[in-house]
């Protein structure tokens, strides 16, 4: 058999058994339904266009949110990184605000922004900022000191230093940053939809409950689940064609 297909043997056999079972016991359900109903109804919205709609609108505030508050993050982290005294001022408030769950913030969001894009794109932007901000502060922290001392030897500016040494030497650690905000990214979108935007996948996952569609929201599900294999599959794709074993190594860490 070849490699590839073995992870492929167990999620096969469960989806088997299970439609085994559905079968046998005549399965009728409000939260369940058989992997062949499940399928149909994925064609179904797929070839109706509801399906490419909710994705694009769900996709649009992912990647807005991830690109603004990865941006933010990466900014304040190698603020942090390079400057010990920054770094002991920020961390209190740093420590104090991280742990606020992003979704706690949908009220304050939704009186300023309204319901859409905007309000959604902001919390996901703030969900993003921290595993950017702190994975990219530790990688400044691991840059090999020699490497900072050249940059004071040839007398480089401060915006020089970071674009020639910093960032370069930091970078693997700082995709993988990126890597983990971008799954933290989908599953905020989506939460964020699910309880208040109604756009998206999320919205579409609560129109079908409500309708009592089982089938259609549990194919939602599996084609968010698909979304995010495949944004992940991509961005590993990039980090190893980028970084090779370098990459393996941050990941190892």
């Amino acid at each position: 058999m070849p490699h590839w297909l073995k992870p492929l043997v167990l999620p096969v056999a469960l989806i088997v058994l299970f439609e085994a079972w559905a079968r046998a016991t005549d399965l009728q359900s409000d939260s369940l339904a058989p992997p062949s109903a499940i399928g149909r109804a994925l064609i179904e919205a797929l070839g109706s266009g509801e399906l490419w709609i909710a994705t694009r609108d769900t996709l649009a505030s992912t990647l807005a949110g991830l690109l603004i508050g990865s941006a933010i993050g990466l900014m304040l982290g190698i603020a942090l990184g390079l400057s010990s005294g920054f770094n002991r001022l920020m961390d209190v408030t740093i420590e104090a605000i991280r742990p606020i769950p992003s979704i706690a913030l949908l009220p304050i969001a939704l009186i300023a922004f309204g319901f859409g894009y905007r309000m959604e794109i902001v919390i996901v932007a703030f969900a993003c900022i921290w595993p950017m901000l702190i994975l990219s502060r530790a990688a400044i922290g691991g840059i090999e000191p020699r490497l900072l001392e050249v940059a004071r030897l040839l007398r480089l500016t401060s915006a020089d230093r970071v674009r020639k040494i910093v960032i370069p030497a930091a970078l693997p650690r700082i995709f993988v940053a990126f890597r983990l905000a971008a799954g933290i990214a989908l599953i905020v979108a989506v939460t964020c939809e699910i309880a208040i935007n109604p756009i998206g996948l999320g919205a579409s996952i609560m129109a079908a409950q409500q309708a009592l569609r089982a089938d259609l929201m549990l194919a939602y599900l599996i084609w968010i689940g698909a979304i995010g294999f495949a944004l992940n599959a991509g961005l590993l794709l990039a980090q190893n064609s980028l970084f090779g074993r370098a990459a393996l190594a941050e990941i190892a860490r």
